[in-house]
């Protein structure tokens, strides 16, 4: 055989191999995808995570309350902070001694 004919016989075994075997392949994984969303949730599931939901959604109102408390009272102790700083010392004038 002559390396003509060999290639030949390649290029038509891939070529038809090919076309026989792509919509086999396709076939396949169209039953593969069908049967992963063909599956439906039970009621039971389907309430359980709604719950779930109502839970999360709970907790991060919750969250969202406590920073801004903790905002707050961050906000009041740097002003208190500040008007410390602004305010001159208060002198005292107390004898130490214990006479008066």
């Amino acid at each position: 055989m002559d390396p003509d004919t060999i290639m030949a016989a390649i290029v038509l075994g891939i070529t038809s191999s090919t076309i026989v075997l792509f919509p086999i392949a396709r076939a396949l994984a169209r039953r593969v995808d069908r049967g992963s969303s063909g599956q439906k949730m039970s009621g039971e599931v389907v309430q359980r995570l709604e719950r779930m939901e109502h839970a999360i959604d709970s907790i991060a109102l919750e969250i969202e309350r406590i920073s801004e408390g903790q905002r707050f009272t961050t906000k009041l102790l740097a002003d208190r902070h500040g008007q410390q700083e602004l305010a001159p010392p208060a002198s005292t004038s107390t004898n130490r001694s214990g006479s008066v």
